[in-house]
Parts: C-alpha cells; structure tokens; sequence
C-alpha cells in the first residue's frame, strides 16, 4: 500500500490555500496547510502615466482592480500566466507576458525597449531588486509602488514541528520569503535546527518555485529537490509529489 504522504503548502490564507489544498488532496496527498504569508494593502495603487507597467502577482493585479486603477496608454506587462490572468479577470489587456516568469526574464524581455522609458512597477514589498535593478540599467526611468506589505502570520510553523519530527514528505515554498518566514516560525518553535534537517532527510522533498528560491533555500542549508520548469503551482505540486511518492515507493 502506498504511503500516505503529507505535503506543506505555505501560501496566504485565502482562496490560494483553498486551492492549494484541493489540489494536493487531488493528487493523492495529504495537506499541510500552513500559511507563511499574509497581505497588508497599503492603500496605494500603481501610477497612470507609465510607458510600461509591470504587475509581479496575483494579489496585486486584485489590489489594482479593487482600487479602480485605469491606466492611460500603457503596455500592461505580467511576470506569469497566473497574474495575467488576474489581471483580465479584473478587466486589464495584458501586452506582455515573458518567456520566462521571473524577474529576469522580464528584464531580457524589455531591454532595448524601454531605454528612456518610464517604467512602474507596481509589487509587494519584498521585490526582487533584480527586476528594478535590470530596468534602470537597460535604460529605464523605474518608479516603484508598493501595493501590499507581505507580513508572517501568527502561529505559522506547524509544517515546522513535523519536519523536526521526521514527519513531512514534502515542502512547498513558493518565494523566498516563504522559505524564510518558514525558518523564523521554526525558530519560535525552538526546532530551526532539526526542521532543517528534516527537510534535508532523503525521504523528504523540498520543491521550489524559481532560481531565487532555491538560492535563498540553498543559502540557509535547505537543500533543494524540484525546481519545475514554469512558475507555476500546480506544477510545482504534481513534480514534488511524484517524487515523494516515486522516492516512498522504492
């Protein structure tokens, strides 16, 4: 009989952990829903006057919805199918989706277009410099807007206490703060140590969502299993829990 496996997803405390559950429990998986990450809308929307601008979430594109935000003659740039598609749910045209959904790829995607340009960016606050740092060397007049702050909830770290125990088959992280928030809570829970070790147990997978990720992962001794291809979730989800299961099933 195949293991049942638990799997920790660390996404906000809305419809995305709704999701995120779902989804796990669809592939067979038991979830462990533990957010890392809860929106504070600063009130702030982004400017109207820019030549391009960029939305890096699905949160923000909401934030820009619900604030009434009606952009004069810009190129609608998204980091992600994702935010595109929150975005037309929320009635905006997207013009430019990269190939590659990160900041980087954004950053190739725009250079030699946007020299000269003004560019806003309008994201969380805890935005890759990479994204502003590229635009203003390639050319760019960059102004940033911060829609939301990104804050630890309280009493997060559960997923913690099982990788300490030895009890958690896979981790999820999908940013670097998550994976950060996620050490922080264990620190709390005075077990920082052993939920590293833990998530570097070979029966335990640890999935990431982009190069950042597994960097900011790989720099606090986390070692790093699946990094799918496309910025995506699901996917994210379906490789790490083929690969738990493939590794339990051995």
């Amino acid at each position: 009989m195949t293991r049942d496996l638990r799997v920790a997803a660390f996404r906000p405390d809305d419809e995305r952990m709704a999701e995120a559950v779902e989804l796990i429990e669809s592939l067979g998986a038991t979830p462990v829903a533990d957010p890392m990450l809860a929106v504070d809308p600063t009130g702030a929307v982004p400017r109207t006057d820019a030549d391009f601008t960029i939305l890096t979430s699905k949160t923000g594109a909401e934030l820009a919805g619900e604030a009434g935000w009606q952009p004069t003659d810009t190129t609608l740039c998204a980091i992600g199918d994702p935010t595109a598609d929150a975005l037309e749910a929320e009635g905006y045209s997207v013009d430019l989706i990269p190939e590659a959904f990160s900041s980087t790829g954004l950053v190739d995607t725009l250079e030699g277009k946007c020299g000269g340009a003004r560019v806003e960016v309008a994201r969380s606050d805890h935005g890759s410099d990479v994204l502003t740092d590229g635009l203003n060397a390639a050319g760019a007049f960059v102004h940033e807007t911060i829609l939301y702050r990104l804050t630890r909830p309280d009493g997060a770290g559960e997923s913690a206490a099982l990788a300490a125990e030895g009890d958690l088959d896979a981790a999820l992280f999908t940013s670097s703060l998550t994976v950060e928030n996620f050490l922080d809570a264990a620190a709390e829970r005075n077990v920082r140590e052993g939920a590293i070790a833990g998530l570097n147990d070979p029966d335990t997978v640890v999935g990431v969502i982009g190069e950042p990720t597994r960097e900011t992962a790989e720099g606090l001794g986390i070692g790093v299993d699946v990094v799918p291809d496309r910025a995506d979730f699901s996917e994210l989800a379906r490789t790490a829990i083929e690969t738990a299961r493939s590794d339990h099933d051995r």
